[in-house]
């Protein structure tokens, strides 16, 4: 399985472009399955060095109304983006507002020549939002780019404006980081309330584990920190429970296990990780960028909900379903179970997903919102795979879970942003919760015009209901148990 890192594509757009870009897109379109899409952001940049019009790889957060999501802009083939793009509603998602960082790259006046792998974040002890991400050197787009640093721009008007960007990473390491994710403490009563974590992969020291700590609401950060047993990593996100415990779910290096490693002390320091589980992960067709990087949550009462693509219950890993493990505490993790968007055998490949749980929910009464990518055959060419978008929900932790909800295709892969590691629309998207709708984020690709590329970011317009259904995958049973992958990891900018 591959793992694409998302790199930028430099964007050459006139540097008189305003560095907070702030409008409102009102375009929207009727997705196959009549679920009506609002376009929140589009590359604006012109660079010949990058693949225009593209943006891939959002991630989101959402607080109150507030949604804010991030992803790269205008996608280098080797490597980062040309920015960090943001979109953010203020209202639910019943509208939208976007922009581009400043201070990142050379295209919004910083020191960097690409950026890649965005992270939300919020603070609520501070009221500061927080979009990580890894600063890339390397001008030449024919040679691949270092990544020396991570950093942090900031908002503290609710994610309408940004502020230059604050470094992470300023204690040794590399000049190749990798997968960053950032999460705030947010619970009023945790005795580390106002602590933000971001953890990333030091891939030029063996994918080290990196962790590092903010208390002032991410003007500074701690020295970096790796586990107890320097466990070496790929994919983290990680979660704090309402106790002040992080909880960090992660993949190794070779993308072939699921581990687990926390924090009791805010971050002073990080346990040995523990093996959750074996990965098994069906390459899927046409040459797409895509792997078994998780998406994780945690409900109200701190349960950690972990989803991946994996191929174990399906014969001859023909093909992904998209499982799930939960925990309370970190160490001890239920069996993996399949999520029933369709049936074992029915050839249709699930990959990518993104995740949501609602933290006013807990318990039986959970509800989860689960957004992915699809081919409905499995077996396919670049020229023959159709790409969907899919959308299942369950109201009860995943007990059971309702039908599968197409929200946009079918797409061919060549209208995609092409990268080293194949035709991307991100290693992860990204779906969460205002009140009780569910509003992912994710790439539509539409029909290239010449070499120009529609690749944007959409989301439902109304967002979309957390209906549950008697979809279950009871009685399923494992019947590949050996990881799919076999190679190691790729470096996932």
């Amino acid at each position: 399985m591959t793992h694409i890192s998302q790199n930028r594509w430099l964007a050459r757009a006139f540097i008189a472009l305003p560095l907070a870009l702030v409008f409102v897109l009102s375009s929207t379109i009727l997705a196959f399955a009549n679920v009506a899409l609002t376009k929140i952001s589009s590359d604006p940049y012109t660079n010949n060095t990058s693949q225009h019009a593209t943006e891939v790889e959002p991630d989101t957060f959402s607080f109150g109304s507030t949604i804010v999501s991030t992803f790269q802009v205008g996608r280098f083939n080797n490597g980062g983006s040309s920015n960090i793009g943001w979109a953010t509603s203020t209202n639910g998602g019943s509208s939208w507002t976007h922009g581009f960082m400043p201070g990142i790259t050379t295209f919004a006046g910083g020191p960097y020549d690409r950026v890649s792998d965005p992270s939300v974040a919020y603070d609520a002890a501070h009221n500061v939002w927080l979009v990580s991400s890894l600063g890339l050197v390397g001008s030449n787009p024919s040679l691949a780019p270092t990544s020396p640093a991570v950093v942090v721009n900031r908002s503290t008007d609710g994610g309408l404006t940004w502020s230059n960007p604050v470094q992470v990473n300023s204690a040794g390491g590399t000049q190749n980081q990798d997968k960053n994710w950032s999460v705030c403490d947010d619970t009023a009563t945790s005795p580390f309330y106002g602590h933000c974590y971001t953890e990333w992969d030091d891939n030029g020291n063996g994918n080290l584990v990196q962790m590092s700590t903010s208390t002032d609401g991410g003007l500074t950060w701690s020295p970096r920190q790796s586990t107890a047993n320097n466990a070496t990593v790929i994919g983290g996100q990680p979660l704090v429970q309402p106790n002040g415990t992080v909880v960090v779910p992660i993949e190794n290096a070779n993308e072939t296990a699921l581990l687990a490693f926390t924090s009791t002390n805010g971050g002073a320091s990080w346990s040995s990780t523990n093996t959750v589980t074996s990965v098994s992960h069906h390459t899927d067709a046409g040459s797409i960028r895509s792997g078994s990087l998780i998406t994780a949550e945690i409900d109200g009462a701190g349960k950690v909900y972990v989803v991946w693509s994996d191929c174990r219950f399906e014969r001859g890993c023909k093909a992904n379903d998209l499982v799930m493990t939960t925990s309370t505490n970190g160490t001890s993790w239920s069996a993996v179970t399949r999520i029933p968007a369709d049936a074992v055998g029915s050839g249709v490949d699930h990959f990518i997903p993104g995740l949501a749980v609602d933290k006013s929910t807990s318990g039986t009464s959970t509800h989860l919102g689960l957004a992915y990518y699809f081919y409905p055959v499995s077996k396919c060419s670049s020229s023959t795979c159709q790409l969907d978008v899919g959308f299942v929900s369950s109201t009860n932790g995943g007990s059971t879970w309702s039908a599968r909800t197409q929200l946009a295709g079918p797409m061919t892969l060549t209208w995609l942003a092409n990268t080293t590691q194949g035709f991307m629309v991100g290693d992860y998207i990204s779906t969460s919760f205002s009140g009780t709708t569910a509003h992912p984020v994710f790439a539509v690709a539409n029909p290239n015009n010449g070499s120009v590329f529609d690749e944007a970011m959409y989301s439902p317009t109304n967002g979309l209901a957390i209906t549950g259904g008697k979809h279950s995958s009871k009685g399923d049973s494992v019947v590949a148990t050996a990881s799919a992958n076999g190679s190691a990891r790729h470096t996932a900018r």
